[in-house]
């Protein structure tokens, strides 16, 4: 299975699903996958999570060097809700994250599901 078929299939599966990606800590997107029933209009990011990917990226690092010097591991997982959109980031490998984009009122805890489910087929992928 694709990084772009398995990226879709949390999309869709998720409920409320905007767009995924899978991206590189510099913001340079390896997949990404759209929901299969369009854009919505009042989508902020516009089908394109890897623009957040972007702007949240420092604030993931800073995440990172707080994580570290509390000597309290890696970060997994991260979840930013906001007015508009909910993301959610998870580490698939050291330098290598899923990034989601989720409608508000969208179910955060299946996705969270979807993506662990998935994340041995995205390395699997690597």
């Amino acid at each position: 299975m694709s990084f772009e078929a398995i990226l879709q299939s949390i999309v869709d599966e998720c409920g409320g699903g905007r767009s995924a990606a899978l991206m590189g800590l510099d913001g340079i997107a390896v997949a990404q996958a759209t929901a299969s029933s369009g854009v919505d209009a009042d989508d902020p990011l516009e089908g394109d999570v890897t623009h957040a990917g972007i702007e949240f990226g420092r604030i993931l690092g800073e995440m990172t060097k707080a994580s570290d010097s509390l000597g309290a591991g890696s970060v997994r997982e991260s979840v930013i809700s906001l007015a508009r959109v909910t993301l959610v980031f998870h580490t698939v490998e050291e330098d290598l994250i899923l990034a989601l984009a989720l409608h508000p009122d969208g179910n955060l805890g299946k996705a969270r599901y979807l993506i662990r489910r998935n994340l041995g087929a995205l390395r699997a992928e690597l």
